[in-house]
């Protein structure tokens, strides 16, 4: 027996040398390298469903680190909250040859609140771990496992979920009972599906792929997930805490989200409708009506995001955010869609992938995963309007960058509806620039200066009007970057509509602006509006996404000391027309007047990747001719 065990030590022994030997650097193939900051080395995860009411997720994963862009790839976070439970966790760190370092288990996680300085509360935590290690290469293996309470929605199969991350193996697997049905879509996948059953006569449904190389990471991309190997799953019938239902496409979703999680929740009390009636009863126009009730929300009201249990998907009853004066995103929706209603104005509530970058709905694979915020749609005749009901400053009708140009799924009676929201174009996106200046012969320049923001410029300075008047002029001289910045006078007026537009008028002056030298001026014309370049990439792998375009104009005019003033080089005059964006500058001294023009476009859209090199080369030429230096020589 004292031999048979101290086999079974060895055997183990070689096992976990062996297991460590095959983390070895070295080993990764050569061909995994380029682009890659991080290199999964295995990664087996499976979700299964044993019953309609719940989930079991499992992983284990082993990963190796090249350099601090990758640290961030080795932070384990495992979310958890009253619905969500933690099984086990564990986990080593090895060298870069392989060698055990460190081991770690649930103890040496930190579990941290996982809300918001926003938030009113939320249940959800997490679990997050990074190990402390100094040389690269490295390597972390782990495995934990968690249990969910429901099967509405599955987390997405990425194998590599960054760019600049390689694969070296991964497999997905998804277990259920025969009963239990799956829709799935496979996106920029190299294999299909490999379905199944196991000993426990459960259905599975098996992706692997190997050897993935990195995707490097691109000024001006689109969303890496539109490019990077993925797994879309979602339930034909499910059950979310005491609801249950069933959806093949985002009329059914819609349709049960309206009935199942909206329906009921409007109901306001009678003093509130007779309080919109009385509002609203000497207002004939429908839109100018829905702007009154809009605004009258706004003031009764503060955004505090509420996410527990069932909260995450469910609005508070109208009642309660009348009564509290607060509510999340749902909540506030919800809500003045109840207020709408009272006045006859029909709505719709609709869920959206909010942020900055444009997210569209799959239109043909419907998903609770989709979306993370609520908007509000009016379907007047001609005339679509949209709300955002979180802030109490936004504009009537005006959505910004947060949601605005992309696919919505808007929740009604009669089922979901894929809807798209309003874009704002280049042309409308302004920032109009206008200044007179006076240039003294001690290099001395001041003056006024008038800006107006429109479109989704409108935000560029749009926060700073709420902010105390020392603040603002603090702020103002790190917007401006003029050397010797002195602020005479700041003001700011707004104009809150649909199209909404910000005026900033400033009165200044900045000695020395203007360097002197016997007989000559040296100074930049352009003292305000100056662009940087982009990082150049050779062999770009993905094409050239521009999400957002602008316009921007200014004109400046500089008063100088007199008239006997010359170019002592030739004035800028450049023209540039590209696909993707346009630039004029131009330099003409009259009199003693020189005027300094400046226009730029840049045009949203989705260009081929060989376009990238002629964009730096413009950005370089903008750069360039943003920073041209005038010398006029006194005759």
């Amino acid at each position: 027996m004292k031999h048979l065990y101290f086999l079974i030590i060895l055997l183990a022994a070689g096992l976990a040398a062996r297991a460590q030997q095959n983390l070895d650097v070295s080993l990764v193939p050569k061909q995994l390298l380029p682009y890659a900051s991080s290199v999964i080395r295995y990664c087996d995860e499976s979700v299964q469903v044993d019953d309609p009411g719940s989930q079991t997720y499992r992983i284990k994963k082993a990963i190796t680190i090249f350099n601090s862009s990758g640290d961030s790839d080795a932070e384990i976070l495992v979310w958890h909250d009253k619905s969500t439970s933690i099984r086990s966790i564990k986990g080593l760190v090895y060298d870069g040859s392989g060698k055990l370092l460190s081991k770690f288990s649930e103890s040496n996680f930190e579990d941290a609140y996982a809300g918001n300085n926003f938030s009113l509360f939320e249940d959800t935590r997490v679990m997050h771990f990074r190990p402390a290690v100094v040389d690269y290469p490295y390597t972390i293996a782990y495995e934990y496992e968690t249990r969910e309470k429901q099967t509405l929605y599955f987390s997405r199969w990425l194998p590599a979920n960054n760019t600049n991350m390689a694969v070296e193996h991964s497999t997905f697997t998804f277990i259920c009972k025969p009963g239990f049905n799956i829709r799935y879509k496979e996106v920029n996948l190299p294999v299909k599906v490999q379905t199944g059953t196991n000993k426990a006569g459960m259905n599975t449904f098996t992706w692997q792929v190997s050897n993935l190389k990195a995707t490097r990471e691109e000024p001006y991309s689109a969303d890496p997930e539109t490019f990077l190997a993925m797994v879309k799953i979602a339930p034909v019938n499910f059950k979310y805490g005491a609801l249950n239902g069933s959806f093949n496409n985002w009329n059914e979703l819609g349709k049960w989200m309206y009935t199942r999680l909206l329906a009921g929740r409007q109901v306001l009390a009678p003093a509130t409708v007779a309080d919109v009636k009385e509002l609203v009863k000497d207002i004939p126009d429908e839109k100018a009506r829905a702007k009154k009730i809009y605004e009258y929300m706004q003031q009764r009201t503060r955004y505090i995001s509420i996410q527990i249990g069932i909260g995450g998907f469910q609005p508070f009853p109208a009642t309660d955010v009348d009564r509290l004066n607060y509510g999340d995103c749902k909540a506030l929706v919800n809500y003045t869609q109840a207020l709408l209603a009272a006045a006859n104005i029909p709505s719709y509530y609709c869920v959206v992938e909010a942020g900055s970058r444009k997210v569209n709905f799959d239109p043909v694979f419907a998903s609770m995963n989709d979306g993370n915020h609520v908007i509000l749609c009016l379907p007047f005749k001609n005339d679509t309007t949209w709300l955002e009901c979180t802030s109490q400053k936004m504009p009537f009708g005006y959505l910004g960058d947060f949601t605005d140009d992309r696919t919505v799924l808007a929740c009604t009676p009669e089922g979901g509806m894929i809807l798209h929201t309003p874009k704002y174009i280049a042309e409308k996106n302004l920032q109009v620039r206008k200044a007179e200046l006076t240039l003294d012969s001690a290099g001395e320049v001041a003056g006024s200066m008038k800006t107006v923001y429109k479109g989704t410029q409108y935000e560029n300075q749009e926060e700073l009007t709420y902010e105390a008047p020392a603040d603002q002029l603090k702020q103002i001289k790190k917007t401006y970057h003029i050397n010797n910045l002195e602020i005479g006078r700041l003001k700011f007026d707004k104009i809150k509509n649909i199209y909404p537009e910000l005026n900033e008028e400033l009165q200044f002056s900045a000695r020395n602006y203007a360097s002197i030298a016997g007989s000559k001026l040296h100074f930049t014309p352009n003292l305000a509006n100056r662009s940087r370049g982009i990082r150049e990439v050779r062999n770009r792998l993905t094409d050239v996404c521009i999400q957002r375009g602008y316009t921007d104009e200014d004109e400046i005019i500089y008063t100088l000391p007199a008239n006997n003033y010359r170019h002592e080089k030739k004035p800028i005059a450049i023209s540039i027309d590209k696909p993707f964006g346009k630039y004029t500058a131009s330099l003409t001294l009259q009199g003693n007047k020189l005027i300094y023009k400046r226009n730029m476009k840049l045009i949203d859209g989705t260009y081929p990747k060989e376009t990238y090199a002629e964009m730096v080369k413009f950005f370089e030429d903008i750069v360039d001719a943003d920073n041209y230096s005038a010398i006029l020589v006194k005759e």
